[in-house]
Order: structure tokens, then C-alpha cells, then sequence
């Protein structure tokens, strides 16, 4: 695949994963492509956690759960909305082969960080790019990615027995898949739709939405 390709092939995947093994070589490749990220100041402020360990994985698994429950009680006000997340699959921390959680580390670079003094958020930003990288490579390499996001944080670093001042800021499920799906899950589902180009651009100025349609 191209890389435009990859771009648009690229999801977030929940069910299809299938446990086969990554080989190492594979893992190195993602991981570097990641790596190569660019950051603020060259801080290279991520670390990643390779997570194999089943007990380890079973505990956030349980823990995500019951975020799950949290957020759709949330939804009781709204039949139809509940319905439509009771059929969204929000992980694949089980099924998947492994999972990479990526943290952020504000102080690597300090004290002073070139280039984060005016935008505080800059470093956090450049992990974002190291994930965006390892997601767009393991899509090269044939394999799935997810995304989890129910969970707090101070579960995760006590998990992972992450120092205090480091922040996590990811835990990606990884592995082979079966297939991608064409359309991402949540507009499958009706949960979403997509909101097209046009709305999101804007010459020199911000245009009002109304004057886009």
C-alpha cells in the first residue's frame, strides 16, 4: 500500500483480531516507525509498555468494563442511544495479540524544552504523532490497532507501575486481523457520521459553519 492507502485503510479495531503472533521483527519495525516521530524540541517524550503478560490484561480488561457501565448509564435518558452503544464493541484487549500502552514524559528535554514554552500541550501533541506513526505502520504491516479510552489514568500508571509525573496516554491493542472494515465501526453502528471536508476548512479566517453548507 502507498501511503494514502494506508492512511485510509487504517481503523480502529475492536472485534477482528485473531491472537496470532507479531513477529519480533515486525514489532521492531512499528516501534521504530513510532520512534521516528517528530517532537517538540526533539524531547521524544513517549515510552511504550509492551503489555503480554494475560493477568495484567484480564485486570484492565475488568476495569474498562466497568467504565463501560459507567458511560452507559449515562445514556438512560435516551433509549435509542443506549441501544446503538450496547451493540458497540469498545476493545480488543483480549482478543488481540498484545497491547502497547505510551506514556508521556513532560520533564525529558527540560527544563527548558525548545519550542513548548507559549503551547504547554506541544509535548503531549508529539505523542500523539508517535501513535499516529506506529498506527499507520502496523496498518502497513497487515495488522489492527485499538484505541482504548475507557479508563482513568491513575488505574493505568497503578497497573503499570508508571512514575508519578508521567502521564499515560494510550493503551493500543495490537495484532493480525481478519479484515478492516471499510466504514469504522461507530458509523456502522449509527453512533456517528462522518463530517465532510468541506465544514472543516477555511481560508485565512474562520468561517461560520452556516456560510459552508
Amino acid at each position: 500500500m502507498n501511503l494514502y492507502d494506508v492512511i485510509h485503510t487504517r481503523r480502529d479495531v475492536r472485534g477482528q483480531f485473531t491472537g496470532a503472533p507479531i513477529a519480533p521483527e515486525t514489532l521492531d519495525r512499528v516501534l521504530a516507525a513510532a520512534h521516528a516521530a517528530p517532537s517538540v524540541g526533539l524531547s521524544q517524550p513517549w515510552d511504550f509498555i509492551i503489555v503480554r503478560d494475560p493477568l495484567v490484561r484480564q485486570a484492565f480488561h475488568a476495569h474498562v468494563q466497568s467504565e463501560r457501565d459507567v458511560f452507559a448509564a449515562t445514556l438512560a435518558d435516551d433509549p435509542e442511544a443506549a441501544a446503538r452503544f450496547a451493540r458497540i464493541k469498545i476493545d480488543g484487549i483480549l482478543e488481540s495479540t498484545l497491547s502497547i500502552a505510551v506514556t508521556y514524559d513532560p520533564s525529558r528535554g527540560g527544563p527548558a524544552v525548545l519550542g513548548r514554552h507559549a503551547i504547554a500541550d506541544a509535548g503531549l501533541y508529539s505523542v500523539c504523532l508517535a501513535i499516529q506513526n506506529l498506527w499507520l505502520a502496523a496498518t502497513a504491516e497487515k495488522l489492527g490497532v485499538g484505541w482504548v479510552s475507557f479508563y482513568r489514568e491513575d488505574f493505568l500508571s497503578d497497573l503499570l507501575g508508571i512514575p508519578a509525573g508521567v502521564r499515560p496516554v494510550a493503551w493500543l491493542c495490537l495484532g493480525p486481523v481478519t479484515h478492516l472494515e471499510q466504514t469504522p465501526d461507530l458509523e456502522r453502528h449509527g453512533w456517528r457520521t462522518r463530517r465532510p471536508l468541506h465544514l472543516a476548512r477555511h481560508e485565512n479566517r474562520w468561517t461560520p459553519a452556516s456560510s459552508t453548507d
